[in-house]
């Protein structure tokens, strides 16, 4: 046999035995949580045309979709992220009135990475999405949400930190910045390439009051007085409104009881375009990336034909069993199959006792005892 095909490819594994099991499990932990806020199922298909997503993602990150062709040569994608299929599906079909949608999905997502980053590229994600519901009390229903689902699944010590992406943009239309210069700072910020972003707004004639200050807007991290000192940096509207929506929105977060999981770091971006408000992420001990991310996205929807504000986030398992088997956190086993043996002599007895325990809701193993002659 070619030895080959007795290995995954890079980035994928297969998962079996206890981990299989365990995971199984703490997802539906998550996922009977996520149903009690009252969220409904969808499935979106696991490979989209390429222009789902293409808008979404800047140049460098698109190299690392998996594309390929179908018969009638339109370009397709595996899915590297879930939310621009739903807000597909929601412009289509469920977005007739006024009323908000909430939706919980599951399943995989893809993405080339480079080997040298040691990242999986065959994910499996649990989330939800809110639409038609613009309030900070939305916002505050899914961070509160993403909190008791980590909770849920045995996981103590951990941390939600929480930016705006409309802190940064106001900051940026503010000193004169363009789109596209944007997205490159953003780029290097995302990279924690500070001296690359600066180049750059040096080379686009940024004022250095600015320059300085978008390089360090990270450094606004921590409780909300936080956002107090973000506000005495800004000038414009849209940076101040959306300090104003953050501590509001830290008081509703208190009513949920939750605070105490709650940071605030301006400094938060994402590779994605789409995100126009509040964003987060959950961080804990024993990963080296975030377990969970979302944020707001009230521009995206329309872009499929009708306008509707969202906000949603998404759990990557794979990253949350790591920090679960790291913490030496205990998870609840399955109990053990019972194992009934049989020969050909006593099949009839054994399979009746398998039957009767089956029925009162236990695993029965069969096992064939050949008789040595």
């Amino acid at each position: 046999m070619n030895k080959v095909l007795l290995h995954t490819p890079d980035g994928v594994r297969d998962i079996y035995g206890s981990e299989c099991s365990d995971r199984i499990l703490i997802k539906d932990k998550i996922y009977s949580k996520m149903k009690s806020f009252g969220f409904q199922d969808i499935d979106t298909p696991t490979f989209e045309f390429f222009d789902v997503f293409s808008d979404e993602i800047n140049a460098s990150d698109a190299k690392e979709l998996y594309k390929f062709f179908d018969k009638e040569g339109n370009t397709l994608v595996l899915r590297p992220d879930f939310t621009p299929s739903i807000a597909r599906c929601a412009s289509k079909v469920m977005l007739e009135d006024s009323e908000p949608v909430r939706v919980v999905y599951q399943g995989k997502s893809f993405l080339n990475t480079s080997n040298l980053q040691g990242k999986l590229k065959e994910n499996y994600n649990i989330g939800v999405e809110l639409l038609n519901d613009d309030s900070v009390f939305a916002d505050a229903e899914m961070i509160a949400l993403l909190i008791e689902s980590l909770k849920s699944s045995g996981l103590k010590e951990f941390q939600v930190s929480i930016g705006d992406a409309d802190y940064y943009k106001g900051l940026c239309e503010e000193a004169g910045i363009d789109e596209d210069t944007e997205e490159m700072v953003r780029e290097q910020i995302l990279q924690k390439n500070y001296f690359a972003a600066e180049n750059i707004m040096t080379e686009r004639l940024i004022p250095d009051k600015y320059k300085e200050l978008i390089v360090r807007f990270s450094e606004f991290i921590g409780s909300d007085e936080a956002l107090d000192r973000a506000r005495k940096q800004v000038e414009n509207e849209r940076s101040i409104q959306a300090i104003s929506r953050l501590k509001r929105l830290y008081q509703v977060l208190k009513e949920y009881g939750v605070s105490q999981y709650v940071s605030f770091d301006l400094g938060m971006l994402s590779k994605f375009n789409y995100y126009t408000g509040v964003i987060f992420s959950a961080y804990t001990y024993g990963v080296g990336d975030a377990i969970a991310k979302g944020g707001r996205y009230d521009s995206l929807i329309g872009k499929y034909g009708k306008d509707a504000p969202a906000i949603g986030f998404v759990i990557l398992l794979d990253d949350l069993m790591s920090a679960l088997y790291r913490q030496n956190i205990e998870i609840s086993h399955e109990e053990a199959p019972i194992v009934i043996e049989y020969d050909e002599s006593t099949f009839s007895e054994s399979l009746r006792k398998a039957s009767d325990l089956r029925a009162s809701g236990k695993a029965v193993a069969l096992k064939n005892v050949k008789k040595r002659g």
